[in-house]
């Protein structure tokens, strides 16, 4: 079952599709719906996307497939009349980019109010920001000083994901989650640096790596 807004969305861009063949942008549906921000628009992308009306194309990037439309609607095109195949939609979303983050030693969680574009084939379901990586403790991980981490917002974590810890309430750090008895141990990935310690009380997971992002 759909909400009012998922519905809508997804008949805007059928809509759409059907009149010229493109998908509208993501500032084009957000003034649709008549939304606050293109955030909102990803939330919906993803919920329908769970929902199968369409699905992001793994090998082509920013590509979406609408592949049905809500039921009412099917009901009523004449049983005779051939479905169109699904179509693509190119687009890119905007997500925010709140600073730098220490791959080695943690350093202060800047929450800024810039934003970065990211091909939305790259994202899963979920809410997303990103970061800038500072450092190199996560080289073995392929993760660099200069990447853009996308990271998927979650407060829970389990033994050997990449997540974003957030340390006493005011240091940030990307490291490999791990529990150790009462202890929670972040590991980084590169044989230089030592494992970090701290009480399960210090640590507050603010999300997990989604992806990579680097510019050349």
């Amino acid at each position: 079952m759909l909400t009012r807004k998922q519905h809508e969305l997804l008949l805007y861009i059928d809509s759409r599709l059907s009149e010229s063949g493109v998908s509208p942008s993501f500032e084009e549906m957000k003034e649709a719906l008549d939304l606050k921000s293109k955030s909102g628009v990803h939330r919906l992308i993803s919920a329908l996307e769970e929902r199968g009306f369409i699905r992001r194309l793994p090998n082509r990037a920013r590509a979406l497939e609408v592949l049905k439309v809500p039921e009412a609607r099917t009901a009523a095109a004449p049983s005779n009349v051939t479905q169109m195949p699904p179509r693509a939609a190119n687009d890119v979303m905007d997500i925010p980019l709140h600073g730098r983050i220490a791959a080695g030693t943690p350093i202060e969680a800047l929450q800024g109010t810039d934003t970065l574009p990211v091909p939305a084939a790259l994202l899963g379901p979920g809410e997303h920001y990103a970061l800038e990586v500072a450092g190199d403790s996560m080289v073995e991980e392929g993760i660099l000083d200069g990447d853009y981490a996308l990271i998927r917002k979650t407060d829970t974590a389990r033994d050997g994901e990449i997540v974003v810890a957030l340390i006493n309430d005011e240091e940030a750090t990307l490291k490999t989650y791990r529990r150790e008895g009462q202890m929670i141990r972040l590991d980084p990935a590169n044989r230089m640096y030592d494992p970090q310690r701290y009480r399960e009380d210090q640590i507050v997971i603010q999300g997990k790596l989604a992806g990579l992002l680097r510019r050349y």
